[in-house]
C-alpha cells in the first residue's frame, strides 16, 4: 500500500532546519557544531529546537574560534562522525581557511583513501540585508579553487533541504552557502520526508530560446524578476539556469543551453575580478564557443568590499543592470 508524501510550506531557513533534523534522526553519527547553535538556536535560528530534541552531546555550542571549530570537526570526521558546522557568516570563515584548505579538502588524497572528511560547513552569505562590515561577503570563488571541496548554494527552500541532505551524505567536505536574503523571503512546498537534490546538477528555472542567464543564490529571484517584463516587451524567451553547485559545475547543462540560445548573461553579486564568471566563460569557450552569437555579458558586484548598507543596493546587480545586459547581447 502506497503512503502519501506530506507537503509543508516552508521558508528556506525552516527547510534547512528540517534537513538537519532529518539527518540527526536518521544517523547518530551526525552532529551539529557552532557558535550559539544550541541554546540560542543559531544567529538566524536555523538550529532552533535541535538541542531540545537531540541533546547537547549532538548539538554543540562551541567557543568563538572558527579555526578551532573546523579543526575539531576534522578530527571528528576522520573518526566516524559527520559534523554539520555552522559559521555565523561566510565573512567569519577566514580564520578557518587554513584548516579547510590544507586538511579537510586533502584528507582523502593524503591518506590514500583511508580517511575522508564528511563535513558540511554551513555559512550564511551575501548582501542586501543591511548587515555590518564583513557580514555580507560573497567570496564563494575562493573556495571553488580548492580541489576536494564541493561548494553548494540553494536558492529556495525545496533545494535547500534536498541539497543539505545530499551534502551530509557526501563522503567529502561541502561548503553549503545560504543566501541570507532568501532565508525568509518566500515559502515553497517541501516534502516532510527525506529526499535529495543531486550535487553538481544545475536546474532550468525557466526554459527559453533567445538568451541564457546563468546565476545562483539570491540572484535567481532577481534574474526572474528582470526577465519577465523583458520577455513581454521584446517578445523573447530566456533560459534561466540556477547552477546550485558551484564546484563541480554542471558543464553539460551550461553547454546544452548555450548551444541552444547562442547568447549568455552571467549574474553574480561577488566582485567581477576572480569571480566565478571566469570559470563559467572558460567552460563555454571549451564546449560552445562557435555557437555564440554575441560576446558574453557579465553583471556582477564591484571590485570592492561590500559597502555600508546605505550604498548596498548600488553594489548589488540590479534589475536595470540585468535588463541592460540582456538587451546588449540581443542587439549585437
Amino acid at each position: 500500500m502506497s503512503t502519501s508524501v506530506q507537503i509543508k510550506q516552508l521558508t528556506m531557513v525552516q527547510a534547512i532546519t528540517d534537513g538537519m533534523k532529518t539527518m540527526l534522526e536518521e544517523d547518530e553519527s551526525v552532529l551539529v557544531l557552532g557558535e550559539d547553535v544550541g541554546t540560542n538556536g543559531g544567529v538566524f535560528r536555523a538550529t532552533e529546537g535541535l538541542i531540545e530534541s537531540f541533546g547537547e552531546e549532538r548539538v554543540i555550542d562551541t567557543p568563538l574560534a572558527e579555526s578551532g571549530i573546523m579543526g575539531t570537526s576534522i578530527g571528528l570526521s576522520v573518526n566516524g562522525f559527520k559534523p554539520i558546522v555552522e559559521m555565523q557568516f561566510l565573512g567569519f570563515i577566514y580564520p578557518a581557511f587554513n584548516q579547510i584548505m590544507t586538511h579537510a579538502s586533502r584528507m582523502r588524497q593524503r591518506s590514500k583513501g583511508r580517511f575522508t572528511c564528511p563535513i558540511v560547513i554551513r555559512a550564511p552569505y551575501g548582501a542586501g540585508v543591511k548587515a555590518p562590515e564583513i557580514h555580507s561577503d560573497s567570496s564563494e570563488a575562493m573556495f571553488t579553487h580548492i580541489p576536494g571541496l564541493k561548494v553548494v548554494v540553494p536558492s529556495n527552500a525545496y533545494d535547500a533541504k534536498g541539497l543539505l541532505i545530499a551534502s551530509v551524505q557526501d563522503p567529502d567536505p561541502v561548503l553549503f552557502l545560504e543566501p541570507m536574503r532568501c532565508y525568509r523571503s518566500t515559502k515553497v512546498e517541501v516534502p516532510e520526508n527525506k529526499y535529495t537534490v543531486e550535487l553538481g546538477k544545475a536546474e532550468y528555472v525557466k526554459n527559453g530560446e533567445d538568451v541564457t542567464l546563468l546565476t545562483w543564490g539570491a540572484m535567481v529571484g532577481d534574474v526572474m524578476k528582470a526577465v519577465a517584463p523583458l520577455e513581454e516587451k521584446l517578445g523573447i524567451t530566456c533560459d534561466v539556469i540556477d547552477l546550485r553547485t558551484l564546484y563541480p559545475l554542471d558543464k553539460d547543462t551550461i553547454e546544452e543551453s548555450v548551444k541552444k540560445t547562442g547568447r549568455v548573461v552571467i549574474v553574480h553579486e561577488a566582485p567581477e575580478s576572480g569571480g566565478l564568471n571566469g570559470d563559467i566563460i572558460s567552460v563555454i569557450n571549451d564546449t560552445s564557443f562557435f555557437y555564440l552569437k554575441a560576446p558574453i555579458q557579465k553583471v556582477t558586484g564591484f571590485d570592492t568590499p561590500v559597502p555600508v548598507y546605505s550604498l548596498e543596493q548600488e553594489y548589488l546587480p540590479s534589475m536595470e543592470k540585468i535588463q541592460h545586459a540582456v538587451k546588449t547581447t540581443l542587439s549585437y
